[in-house]
């Protein structure tokens, strides 16, 4: 069996709360902000802070917090992001060494977003069961605001910088079950940062700005929301259905669901969906935002603090790529 062994996670100093947004875009009002996404303040990273930094310092924390688990047991380090230090090398290498932890580990980067948590427990997973490691450090890091045109008012609203640790290991304190994962690549004009890859490797500078003043261009993140809001209603209720029956539950049978940490209105059209009891259903956009592949294990990790968990929990990622993803954790 392969476990959860250790969660922590770090957030950037600089806070951008809702009061600052508003001095910058008078049209709108806190409360209209906190409405729509649910987000007070979100934390963004510093110019010269990257992704890997984020990482560092979460993995730091763990390692603090739990001091039965020694760098020197580490042996693979897997990177979910979606903003690398560099194309080259992979930022996991630059983290073992940073680090310190044994040059006999593996490592290496994935690129995914909001379903990365689900698919690097997916892949620990596989890494210990087939007997290639047996401490693997999972960690998390987004630097999202750094792709957001300082004039995306929606973007800013709802994106939060953050970076997260985990252990998975041969023991701990929450079993991991089976996966339901899913991609559909049709979707990948929906949620995109066009330039800056050898596809289009140059800047366009082609910067509009619609009739609301919202900014549009290749150099700069575009999310379509309608079309992602479409994507999630549909895909998500089966990817919980699947992920239920993999693992032999019942809705009944999982004492909390923990989603990626899209917005509020969204999480709340998906929980009626679906038929969640609220009570039983995590929300912790208020202080963080969007984290993007960080959103679940910090959510996870301030609902145990918040209230001893017991039983299955239902884990599900889901968003850009289009990719989604859904596994069973029980807790001791």
């Amino acid at each position: 069996m392969v476990y959860i062994k250790a969660i922590s996670y770090y957030l950037p100093e600089r806070i951008v709360t809702n009061e600052e947004l508003v001095a910058e875009f008078p049209e709108w009002t806190v409360d209209k902000i906190a409405d729509k996404v649910g987000v007070h303040e979100r934390r963004v990273a510093d110019e010269g802070e990257t992704s890997a930094d984020l990482a560092i310092k979460a993995a730091e924390l763990l390692f603090k917090d739990n001091t039965s688990i020694k760098k020197e047991d580490i042996d693979f380090v897997l990177l979910c992001t979606q903003s690398p230090d560099y194309f080259l090398p992979s930022s996991a290498c630059i983290i073992q060494e940073r680090l310190g932890l044994p040059t006999s580990c593996g490592a290496f980067d994935f690129n995914l977003g909001c379903s990365g948590y689900i698919y690097g427990l997916a892949v620990a997973k596989g890494l210990i069961a087939g007997g290639i490691a047996k401490n693997v450090l999972l960690l998390t890091g987004e630097t999202y605001n750094k792709y957001l045109h300082p004039r995306d008012k929606g973007n800013r609203t709802i994106f939060g910088d953050a970076a997260s640790a985990t252990v998975v290991s041969e023991d701990g304190f929450a079993r991991i079950g089976e996966f339901a994962l899913g991609t559909n690549g049709a979707g990948a004009e929906n949620l995109i940062v066009r330039t800056g890859g050898h596809r289009h490797p140059e800047k366009k500078g082609d910067l509009t700005f619609d009739e609301n003043g919202n900014p549009h261009s290749s150099d700069y993140l575009f999310m379509n929301g309608a079309e992602i809001f479409t994507f999630t209603q549909k895909n998500v209720p089966v990817v919980v259905r699947q992920t239920l029956e993999k693992n032999h539950l019942s809705q009944d049978d999982v004492g909390l669901f923990v989603f990626h940490q899209a917005n509020s209105y969204m999480l709340n059209f998906l929980r009626k969906k679906i038929k969640i009891d609220q009570d039983k259903f995590y929300v912790n956009l208020a202080q963080v935002g969007n984290t993007v592949s960080n959103s679940i294990p910090i959510a996870l990790s301030q609902a145990m603090t918040a209230q001893k968990l017991e039983g299955p929990v239902l884990l599900c990622g889901f968003g850009v790529g289009y990719s989604w993803g859904g596994c069973i954790i029980t807790f001791k």
